[in-house]
């Protein structure tokens, strides 16, 4: 079993996010404008599903690897086996 975590947008993801994911979470990151109020950044959530690696972002947008190790993006109202 391996538990998963959380990290602030715009923070240096932990050891346990594969380097693989880095590039696209980042490229994730710079497309939300900050918040003009000063309201906190939005959390990433790391957990496991069948081994691979899935982050979220608090906003619904979801980063993993499909069974070939590309890096997969899309929102989590969109239909994964579509």
């Amino acid at each position: 079993m391996q538990l998963g975590t959380r990290w602030a947008a715009r923070t240096q993801p932990p050891a346990a996010v594969p380097a693989a994911l880095h590039a696209q979470i980042a490229a994730v990151e710079a497309s939300v404008p900050p918040d003009a109020l000063g309201q906190p950044a939005p959390y990433w959530t790391l957990t496991w599903l069948e081994g691979r690696p899935v982050v979220e972002l608090d906003t619904g947008v979801i980063v993993t690897l499909d069974r070939d190790g590309t890096v997969v993006v899309r929102h989590d109202d969109e239909d994964e086996f579509a």
